[in-house]
């Protein structure tokens, strides 16, 4: 079998809801014609006529936060500790090996908007596509969001894993998660209506806060998950190394090769 890449990442992109728009991404755009006066700061006395067709480097500039885009959360992000009291690693802290295995998909597109799975949830949709979780396996989530990427209610669209199915994947060995959602945990405004009826603080970012417990990472806005089937694929997600950061971009991909799962 040849092998195949499915890209699982979202654009960097202006005008896109991607975020709320106090976090969205900014990007600035130079043409090869707007970057002549950059060379002509390095080059003295260089004139647009002396390059070919008039034409320098095109570039761009970005103001975006480590969580724009298709990112992977350090567990630092979740909480200063992790493993119960140690400090929580940092992106570039991060064990490279977590980010290039086999991957599992859990599909819940079917549950509602908001809705907080539960541990008896992924032992259902494990036993339904007939998958028996291995450490360091990566698991995605397939929720309803990934359809709306692009549209104004992405951000308040999905499901969000809770406390307890977190740790159900955690327990087992897995320490690298993924969702399309804007967010592992159900979207904020969700979270902030059961908030204010019951009170309950233990709520707040659950999924999140469950790496206090067992460290671990996630990729957020994941996109492309419904042409994926439940396995046999391994997932790339090697994270920027942004020095003592929460996170860091990535270009997420699942991988079918017939020669990544061949007996040594």
């Amino acid at each position: 079998m040849p092998r195949r890449i499915v890209d699982l990442s979202i654009y960097l992109e202006n005008d896109i809801l991607s975020d709320p728009p106090a976090l969205a991404p900014r990007i600035t755009y130079e043409n090869h014609a707007q970057g002549v006066a950059g060379f002509q700061r390095l080059l003295p006395g260089l004139k647009a006529e002396d390059l070919p067709d008039g034409e320098a480097a095109a570039a761009e500039w970005v103001t975006l936060t480590t969580h724009s885009g298709t990112h992977l959360d350090a567990p630092y992000h979740f909480h200063s500790t992790m493993n119960r009291g140690e400090r929580a690693i940092t992106i570039d802290e991060v064990d490279l090996d977590w980010c290039f295995q086999p991957g599992v998909k859990l599909d819940f597109r079917h549950f509602p908007d908001g809705y907080v799975v539960t541990a008896a949830d992924v032992e259902a949709e494990l036993a339904r596509i007939g998958h028996t979780l291995r450490p360091l396996e990566i698991v995605l989530v397939n929720t309803r969001a990934g359809s709306r990427y692009g549209h104004p209610d992405y951000v308040e669209t999905g499901c969000g894993m809770g406390y307890e199915a977190t740790m159900y994947l955690l327990e087992r060995g897995v320490r690298l998660t993924g969702t399309d959602a804007w967010s592992w945990d159900a979207p904020f405004s969700h979270t902030a209506r059961k908030y204010r009826e019951t009170g309950d603080k233990s709520l707040i970012w659950e999924g999140h806060k469950a790496g206090r417990d067992i460290g671990y990472c996630h990729i957020e806005k994941l996109h492309n998950l419904e042409c994926l089937p439940p396995d046999g694929f391994y997932v790339s997600c090697f994270p920027h190394k942004v020095r003592a950061a929460s996170a860091g971009w990535t270009r997420a991909v699942a991988i079918f090769d017939d020669r990544l799962f061949a007996p040594a």
